[in-house]
């Protein structure tokens, strides 16, 4: 075997389809694009969902719901969590900081307290809302309950 009889195997190596290169090359005048239309035109895209003409999926399906774009969306937090946070970082004040610190809530989430466990100890607890329970609770066993604007 020598160096300058070395060839790759039979039928490995293709040449590119060059189109549009003239009619003795056999792709020439359309390039294998057909005859007119949008497809045979340059900068063709076909739209997202396209069906070929006939009414789109998305179309077809109607509209319905609402979507309350001034809704205030609070992250929930249970009285069983708080029990554990208070337990964890020994503390009977609970604060958002100490939330975001235990990594319950997001540094900018909007807060509310709700009354799933039982607490047993006093816990002084600010939130941005609680429900009625959860509020009922906390002051029953010794606690607070305040509010952040």
């Amino acid at each position: 075997m020598k160096l300058h009889t070395l060839q790759p195997a039979k039928g490995s190596v293709k040449q590119n389809y060059r189109k549009g290169r003239g009619e003795g090359s056999g792709n020439g005048d359309t390039a294998g694009r057909g005859h007119k239309g949008n497809q045979s035109r340059s900068g063709y895209k076909r739209k997202k969902g396209f069906e070929g003409g006939q009414m789109p999926l998305q179309r077809r399906i109607p509209k319905f719901g609402f979507k309350n774009f001034n809704r205030t969306e609070y992250t929930p937090i249970n009285l069983n969590t708080l029990v554990h946070i208070a337990e964890t970082f020994n503390t009977n004040t609970i604060t958002i900081d100490t939330l975001v610190q235990a990594g319950a809530v997001g540094k900018n989430d909007l807060v509310k307290i709700l009354a799933n466990g039982e607490i047993k100890n006093p816990i002084n607890i600010s939130a941005h809302a609680f429900s009625k329970k959860a509020k009922e609770s906390i002051e029953k066993a010794g606690g607070t309950a305040t509010i952040i604007a």
